[in-house]
């Protein structure tokens, strides 16, 4: 298997489950409880990479982060390099790929939120901070778990976008996914069956991790 693969695989996947978390938690409260217009609309637009090819999506963010748009030479400038082929910006493309396996299990769990409390902690002047984080997030853990745990797994797994954005350097944008798609063109069959066999066993642990988790919280 290719170590410095795995290595930055597990780097991009633990960053990207942080950095998720961190956006989508307040984005689903207010998704959760938001009675405004644009919540729909907006649902729909963080939702379009379950069902958007990955390539569409890496064809676009490479075309943004090109010289010829306005915000590529932006970010250029800001960086001293393109972000396109480089860590950050396969970090940023997880991100968007994976943001709504981060979004949709948070909004699920915030929704189901007793109103009550929500309503009982208003009265007595808390604020909507204080109910997320004093209420929401503290009878939200699981959702919290599935968040993290799909994100992660989804962002393992992942091949087309970071291809089309980070193309294939060693070290630096090739992750498992990349390396099983090498080892298999050059015919490397028993290297490609290893790696195939970790990235199989990570989404099986992962989702194993997640059903036992709420079967536990069915049964309490």
């Amino acid at each position: 298997m290719d170590t410095a693969a795995l290595l930055l695989t597990l780097r991009l996947a633990g960053l990207t489950t942080l950095i998720l978390l961190v956006l989508a938690v307040p984005l689903a409260y207010w998704l959760a409880f938001s009675r405004s217009r644009w919540k729909t609309p907006l649902q729909a637009v963080f939702a379009l990479p379950i069902v958007l090819p990955p390539t569409v999506l890496g064809f676009y963010f490479l075309v943004a982060l090109g010289p010829q748009t306005a915000f590529g030479r932006v970010v250029t400038h800001l960086l001293g390099h393109p972000l396109a082929f480089s860590f950050a910006g396969l970090v940023v493309g997880s991100i968007i790929y994976s943001f709504p396996f981060a979004l949709q299990p948070l909004t699920s769990g915030f929704a189901a939120t007793d109103r009550s409390l929500l309503e009982a902690a208003a009265t007595l002047g808390s604020t909507p901070l204080d109910r997320m984080l004093r209420i929401v997030l503290p009878l939200s853990r699981g959702s919290l778990v599935s968040a993290a745990v799909l994100s992660f797994a989804h962002t393992v797994g992942e091949f087309g976008v970071v291809l089309m954005i980070g193309g294939n350097l060693p070290g630096v944008t090739r992750t498992l996914s990349i390396s099983l798609y090498d080892q298999v063109q050059d015919f490397q069959y028993a290297q490609a069956n290893w790696t195939a066999l970790f990235l199989l066993g990570i989404c099986l642990l992962a989702l194993t991790l997640l059903y036992s988790r709420q079967r536990r919280s069915e049964l309490v």
